[in-house]
């Protein structure tokens, strides 16, 4: 018995209502809005490609939701990863084809920070993302359609720019502090020398007593990054600092934290 089309279109429409709200209630715990309030966040909405702004939204609040001074919720977030594990897999699924470059860059920048955590709430309880052998050199990712180790990431698509050290975090307290916030196409390069510039005049992380200075090993590590932008780590650090390094400092390197940044 044939079915008047009236009656089709009726099923058809209610149909995809149906799926629309399914499909919107799977998003939720990604996409909802986190009402605590961001200590550094100052993103507002940015005009970018529909198919990257809902991964840069969801990020952002992300990272609201499970970073507080610098240390993330990985308890919290071992117990329910649901909304990272979608990060997860649009990181994997994202195409970066008619992307520009500070998308790019933002992109990266939150694929690496995301996908530590990931990494480290996938291993928790652990002490140090140095417990997993080849946390950064050979576990790989989807990233963007291609598979990737943390270090791809940082090497491939984020060096030489020095800026970089101080916005990809390692998992680490030696780290710079992570920030509680996505990097956005259209401030990232603020968000950049805002990171950097935080990092400078952190006391704990730049450590001043008189004439003798003690920085970190990533100053050791990545020092051709450093002195290929400005000529010395010490030029560098002082372009981004309130106030410069006493003349004549000598500096020296404070052993590396490793320990998880966790709350």
């Amino acid at each position: 018995m044939s079915v008047p089309l009236f009656h089709q279109k009726y099923k058809m429409h209610r149909l995809t209502i149906s799926l629309l709200c399914t499909l919107l209630t799977a998003l939720t715990p990604v996409f909802a809005t986190n009402h605590l309030q961001a200590d550094t966040n100052e993103n507002q909405h940015i005009a970018i490609p529909a198919d990257l702004s809902d991964f840069f939204q969801a990020a952002d609040g992300f990272m609201q939701a499970n970073v507080k001074n610098g240390m993330v919720s990985y308890s919290a977030l071992a117990k329910d990863h649901t909304g990272l594990d979608k990060l997860v897999s649009a990181i994997g699924s994202t195409d970066l084809t008619e992307a520009s470059k500070d998308t790019r860059i933002a992109f990266y920048l939150n694929a690496y920070n995301l996908l530590t955590i990931h990494q480290v709430v996938q291993n928790w309880p652990m002490a140090s993302p140095l417990d997993k052998k080849g946390f950064f050199d050979a576990t790989t990712f989807t990233v963007a359609g291609q598979q990737m180790t943390l270090n791809d990431i940082e090497n491939k698509k984020l060096r030489p720019d020095p800026r970089v050290h101080f916005a990809l975090v390692c998992g680490a307290r030696g780290c710079p502090k992570i920030m509680n916030a996505a990097y956005m196409p259209d401030k990232v390069q603020t968000q950049l020398n805002m990171q950097t510039k935080k990092a400078m005049d952190d006391s704990s992380f730049i450590k001043v007593n008189g004439s003798k200075v003690e920085v970190s090993e990533i100053f050791k590590w990545y020092a051709d990054d450093f002195v290929k932008h400005s000529g010395s780590v010490e030029a560098y650090i002082n372009k981004y600092r309130s106030s410069t390094l006493p003349s004549g400092s000598t500096i020296g390197y404070y052993t590396y934290d490793w320990k998880v940044n966790g709350q």
